[in-house]
């Protein structure tokens, strides 16, 4: 195994436990202490851990995301709850942005099985490659930056395409949705993107897991205020239910 390989392989062993032991993972991947220290000290100093005597916790603070491989087998159920109510809200022939994150992955994948003549305008390097032989749509990508670990395209280049076209809908994920400080991102570029799909659609949808409710990220995408809808996969708490009807936002989750 590369070691690449064993620290992603730690990461998403942190995203579930959020806690490691170096004895354990020594043991598991048959190498000494001291490679996993080495690998606990490279996560650390990419932001993602912080060590501890004998192991490392998960950075609950880290404003940098996790690499895209990681993020996309988190939460899989919910996201796959996601995916289906959207899918529910798109009729055939529409035109769609979607963002770069994975929830948006799993919302592709499902309207390629059930959706006809979709028009996709997309940052996504992964959305892409999902829809490149989905018949009788139109796949448009974005250009920009490619940034590593996000299997994305961002950026003024971006921006400047998005803003060129008008959709249906646009549906977009963020790190952190607080009643206050609205919807933020770890990512300034990314988020400067998400304002723009939001920007240029008549129904603005944010889909996002209940794990992001109340968390605040490093950079704002927008206010509540902005938004048409919000999916979920869990049945939000009274106090934003209340916050969404005031601000008229349709709020929607599965209901079994």
């Amino acid at each position: 195994m590369l070691a690449i390989e064993r620290r992603n392989e730690i990461l998403e062993r942190l995203q579930r436990e959020k806690r490691v032991v170096v004895s354990e993972l020594s043991r598991q991947y048959s190498v000494s202490e001291e490679t996993i220290r080495r690998d606990l000290e490279k996560l650390e100093n990419d932001g993602y851990v912080i060590k501890s005597y004998g192991g490392a916790v998960l950075n609950e603070h880290i404003n940098t995301d996790m690499p895209f491989n990681i993020r996309k087998n988190t939460n899989v159920i919910g996201k796959q709850r996601i995916a289906e109510i959207v899918n529910g809200m798109v009729s055939d022939g529409e035109s769609l942005m979607l963002d770069s994150s994975s929830t948006a992955v799993f919302i592709a994948k499902v309207l390629k099985e059930e959706k006809r003549n979709l028009t996709i305008i997309t940052n996504s390097i992964e959305i892409i490659i999902e829809l490149f032989d989905a018949p009788n749509w139109r796949v448009i990508s974005t250009g920009g930056l490619a940034t590593e670990g996000s299997f994305a395209l961002v950026g003024p280049q971006t921006d400047q395409m998005l803003r060129s076209y008008h959709v249906d809908k646009a549906i977009i994920s963020c790190k952190g949705i607080d009643m206050e400080d609205g919807m933020t991102d770890s990512n300034e570029l990314h988020a400067r993107n998400k304002r723009t799909m939001l920007e240029r659609a008549k129904q603005r949808i944010l889909a996002v897991d209940s794990s992001k409710f109340g968390h605040t990220a490093f950079t704002q995408i927008g206010n509540l205020e902005n938004l048409s809808t919000i999916i979920t996969d869990e049945k939000p708490e009274e106090k934003w239910l209340q916050m969404f009807e005031q601000y008229q936002i349709e709020c929607i989750w599965p209901t079994a």
